[in-house]
């Protein structure tokens, strides 16, 4: 786990392992009975225009801003309640809770994110760059709509998830040494934000380590 949570650092992987102070399985049961009980979200599978990643110029800022489809933005209030659940040991029904949060939003940068994470504090490197990977790909299909004449900066908030699902798919790569492709991704992170916020570069130069 420590491992883990310092490659991919400095956002925050959820500890999914070892002793939790969780609450009995009944409430947490009831909990998660509750949750759908508020509505399910579209299964039709079909991406309409604001349900795809976007992209603009940040306001006051040289730089590009993605923007998270709507589907994800109504979803705000349900990553709160997933960030309580793993804050009280709830991992499993975070990680039900994700899933379930994609249906309808298969977009959602920061929902895949976040199973990227989970899973590799399990060490799935397999389904977290499953997951990494789509968050990533969301993203740099909204990149690629634009010239990247200004830089798609990390300081802006928006961006972060995108950033940090693309160190995870990097980390993971590099464990299933698949060290040519990681290195592609992080070539494309570099023209995002030359600054290299998240240290891609030093990551691949330790090997994930």
């Amino acid at each position: 786990m420590g491992i883990v949570r310092s490659a991919l650092g400095p956002h925050k992987v959820h500890p999914s392992c070892g002793p939790q102070n969780t609450e009995p399985t009944h409430l947490a049961k009831k909990r998660k009975k509750a949750r759908r009980g508020k509505g399910k979200p579209n299964r039709s599978g079909q991406k309409s225009p604001s349900s795809a990643v976007g992209i603009r110029r940040a306001a006051d800022q040289d730089a590009w801003e993605l923007v998270p489809p709507r589907c994800a933005r109504e979803r705000t209030e349900d990553m709160e309640e997933v960030e309580a659940m793993l804050a009280a040991g709830e991992v499993d029904v975070a990680t039900d809770e994700l899933r379930w949060l994609l249906n309808g939003c298969a977009c959602f940068i920061n929902a895949h994110k976040m199973l990227g994470e989970l899973a590799a504090a399990e060490n799935d490197f397999e389904l977290a760059r499953a997951h990494f990977g789509h968050a990533y790909q969301e993203g740099l299909k909204a990149v690629r709509r634009v010239k990247l004449d200004q830089p798609l900066s990390y300081e802006i908030e928006a961006n972060r998830p995108f950033f940090e699902a693309a160190k995870g798919l990097v980390y993971c790569l590099l464990k299933l040494d698949r060290k040519k492709l990681a290195r592609e991704i992080v070539g494309q992170m570099i023209k995002c934000d030359p600054t290299d916020p998240l240290g891609l570069r030093q990551l691949v130069a330790d090997g994930g380590n």
